[in-house]
């Protein structure tokens, strides 16, 4: 069985909609699809086989100030960098429609991973065919500081990357025995406790699992890209790793930019083909 394992980064996962697109012109649908933050709010643009739609809503939608900006921060009912009723309903649903037929066609299955508040652990949510606000993306997606708490049957969740930034382990606990791992960050990086971090733990200190979630944050992460490098060495994972994110930033809205990072993912991902296809087996 095949998995597929989406890290996140917000705008810089741009790179990975460019990979999944030539996954796609490929013939290539994997068994088992995890994403974590915006990984899975990319990914199911691939699991619906809708090539082409990631790219026009970086280039197009997310430059504008209505997906985007600090002044959304300010609206009482939204609380969010992002303006979260556009960008999970009103685009899916009007602007940029997605195809709900075809993500109920997909017989694998997509998980998202979140993040409990309470006990800082990571969770792992099937992505509802039929949610048309998608609040199992709104929860992964959901930063500390720039997202409220997003509350799903009861419960309330945020960032999946704060406690499994890199969910391989998950794909081979539901017996995937072939990996595609889509990384982010350039080979070499090495994550650092940031002071926003040590904000937000500080915030969260009623929650204090959350808070410690966040803070070990950094050395779980490195410990992470360390065995996906093993795996990688070892022919037991296939590992798309970019050189260069071309100084796109998590929170990066310019279209030029976010085009030349989706062209560099896809082109990766042709260069790569070949050697994708005999790790699959499907040479």
């Amino acid at each position: 069985m095949i998995g597929l394992i989406l890290e996140g980064g917000a705008s810089r996962t741009v790179y990975s909609c460019g990979i999944l697109d030539a996954l796609l012109d490929a013939g290539i649908m994997t068994d088992y699809i995890i994403g974590v933050s915006a990984g899975a709010a990319f990914g199911v643009s691939y699991a619906s086989r809708q090539k082409g739609r990631n790219l026009k809503l970086a280039t197009e939608i997310m430059p504008t100030k209505k997906y985007m900006g600090a002044h959304h921060m300010l609206r009482p009912s939204n609380k969010s960098y992002y303006n979260l009723d556009y960008a999970f309903d009103e685009v899916p649903n009007s602007e940029l429609p997605y195809d709900y037929d075809a993500f109920s066609s997909y017989e694998g299955i997509f998980d998202a991973v979140v993040t409990n508040v309470e006990t800082g652990e990571a969770e792992y949510i099937e992505v509802p065919r039929n949610d048309k606000t998608w609040q199992a993306l709104r929860a992964t997606c959901a930063l500390p500081m720039l997202f409220p708490e997003i509350e799903i049957n009861g419960v309330k969740y945020l960032d999946g990357g704060i406690a499994d930034s890199i969910p391989y382990k998950r794909a081979l606990e539901v017996r995937c025995d072939k990996l595609i791992i889509i990384l982010t960050r350039p080979k070499g990086y090495v994550k650092q406790t940031e002071n926003a971090t040590r904000l937000s733990a500080k915030a969260y200190e009623k929650h204090p699992r959350f808070s410690e979630a966040l803070l070990t944050r950094a050395e779980r992460y490195n410990t992470c890209i360390q065995e996906i490098e093993a795996l990688k060495q070892s022919g037991k994972a296939f590992v798309f790793t970019p050189k260069t994110t071309f100084g796109v930033n998590r929170l990066e809205n310019n279209g030029s930019k976010l085009r030349r990072l989706y062209d560099y993912g896809y082109n990766h991902a042709e260069w790569a083909m070949d050697d994708l296809r005999k790790y699959l087996g499907k040479e």
